[in-house]
């Protein structure tokens, strides 16, 4: 398989190991209801690091809309990477292509670990679905053939974004963007269809009455076409027709006619098609019916009585997205949130079809708080006035900063909170979310695949694992975890009641 090479990729391979591990901090909730939404303000990496304890494997659908890397662009990723490479590449805010001709080993350096982690937040039958435009393009589908594998690969959309010619454009006027779209594991990942439109249901009609509803006549047969089989065909009414290329098997047919789908016209059968039956429209890989750049700004507009942000997607794209990859109980992930539209699209949804989706947003930027927490506000609460105004869509969201690392210089940091600790912790050992509850017992997480994990910890004292802490323990489990600061138990006792001591900080694994 093809793969990419740039300066620093050595470096960052594994960089997403390398990222601390901070706390979520919730600053304030805002809205009713069930909680669950986030919207985080903090650099992406440690964000989506952090997110790892709770999402890892949840996430139905992620939509990115990274920088797209024009040479135009502000942005400045200053990841604390252990290479000079890194540190001279990523360091310096990217100019364009005359004057830096290294603007795309920057990007890839930038991207590659928060792929990573993306990747490992995808569920099982999810999807990620990444805007880009030609000037990434080809290293992205190359990036992304590596770390999400190149079988996983789904599909290239093309969006046009752009309504009108740029006649001042020196070669072509560039009115699309793309769209990549990888699965976690393509065979588990089936696209919803498309609701139909209404000209595609002006084509089913009802001329005798059948209470099925309306349909629409497919021809079961046809001289000369490919991929038929030749056979006899008899209907259990009697009517016999010859040996004929069939477009439909023979078990097909009788059982249409069982079902009284079968329409005959002279020499000819025909099967009923149901509207009832059709699921609505696959989707294809051109979009033009899905609005435009231009639109997205009217929507900004609209919002905050004026243009506050230069490259906001339209509502419809991503509720497109959202239509295709989700169900009503669907997690959605947007890691570069910029205004907040998938949180939009999100709300939207949930009011129209009666749905629980739930959104996560990540915003680097000082804006995350007065523009994309702003924008869902007002989408929750309604804005606009008179003719204009615009009903709220109800719901709420938790908003987060980024806090201090968890593990620092090798040793916990005690302003953390103690069910924040058990839960990264439970999470470096099973890759699964803390329980709810527990057995009972103070120092208990968790039991997973057969394994009691306790965690024996007290910031103020030193903790040890003798007889006394395992005289508390009344639940029996094929094996236990435990971790102190100390263990006077003798070894051979350990081994021989499958216990295994772990020592805090030391065995603490980083992840």
């Amino acid at each position: 398989m093809p793969s990419l090479t740039w300066i620093g990729k050595d470096a960052v391979l594994n960089h997403h190991l390398d990222v601390p591990y901070r706390v979520l901090e919730k600053k304030y909730d805002f809205g009713d209801g069930e909680p669950g939404n986030k919207i985080i303000h903090g650099d992406n990496l440690e964000a989506l690091k952090s997110l790892l304890p709770e999402y890892e494997g949840r996430v139905k659908c992620i939509y990115i809309d990274p920088p797209y890397n024009t040479g135009n662009e502000n942005w400045v990723y200053n990841d604390n990477v252990n290479s000079p490479k890194i540190k001279k590449w990523l360091g310096q805010v990217v100019g364009k292509e005359s004057e830096d001709l290294t603007r795309h080993d920057k990007w890839l350096c930038m991207m590659y670990p928060r792929l990573k982690l993306l990747q490992k937040l995808l569920s099982n039958d999810g999807a990620i679905f990444i805007s880009i435009d030609d000037n990434e393009l080809a290293n992205l589908k190359l990036v992304c053939d590596e770390i999400f594998g190149a079988n996983n690969y789904v599909a290239q959309v093309i969006w046009k974004r752009k309504r009108g010619r740029d006649n001042s454009a020196r070669w072509f006027s560039k009115s699309h963007e793309s769209l990549l779209i990888y699965a976690k594991t393509k065979d588990n990942f089936n696209t919803s269809c498309l609701e139909l439109d209404e000209e595609t249901k002006k084509a089913y009609r009802n001329p005798d009455n059948d209470p099925r509803g309306d349909y629409r006549m497919l021809g079961t047969w046809a001289r000369g076409t490919q991929g038929g089989v030749k056979y006899s065909f008899e209907t259990k009414d009697g009517k016999k027709f010859k040996e004929r290329l069939w477009l439909f098997s023979k078990e097909n047919l009788e059982k249409l006619d069982q079902d009284d789908k079968l329409i005959i016209r002279g020499d000819n059968i025909y099967r009923k098609m149901f509207l009832y039956e059709n699921k609505g429209k696959i989707p294809e890989t051109v979009w033009d019916d899905v609005s435009n750049a231009a639109n997205a700004s009217d929507e900004i507009k609209r919002l905050f009585g004026k243009i506050i942000f230069d490259t906001p997607k339209p509502i419809p794209y991503i509720t497109r997205i959202l239509q295709i990859a989700t169900d009503k109980s669907s997690i959605i992930l947007d890691s570069f949130a910029g205004s907040g539209t998938t949180a939009h699209a999100v709300l939207n949804l949930n009011k129209q079809d009666g749905g629980n989706r739930k959104f996560i947003l990540v915003e680097m930027e000082d804006y995350a708080e007065t523009i994309t927490a702003e924008r869902v506000r007002r989408v929750i609460g309604g804005y606009g006035e008179g003719k204009n105004a615009v009903e709220g869509t109800g719901g709420s969201f938790s908003y987060y900063e980024l806090g201090p690392e968890l593990l620092k210089d090798g040793f916990i940091n005690e302003d953390v909170p103690e069910q924040t600790i058990r839960e990264y912790l439970y999470y470096t050992e099973t890759n699964q979310a803390l329980p709810q509850s527990n057995n009972g017992h103070p120092a208990h997480l968790g039991n997973f695949e057969g394994v009691a994990y306790y965690f024996l910890y007290n910031k103020d004292e030193t903790t040890t694992l003798d007889a006394t802490f395992l005289a508390s323990i009344s639940k029996k489990a094929d094996r236990y975890v435990i971790y102190a600061d100390n263990c006077i138990m003798p070894q051979k006792f350990l081994f021989d009641h499958d216990i295994t001591f772990k020592k805090i900080p030391r065995d603490i694994r980083r992840f």
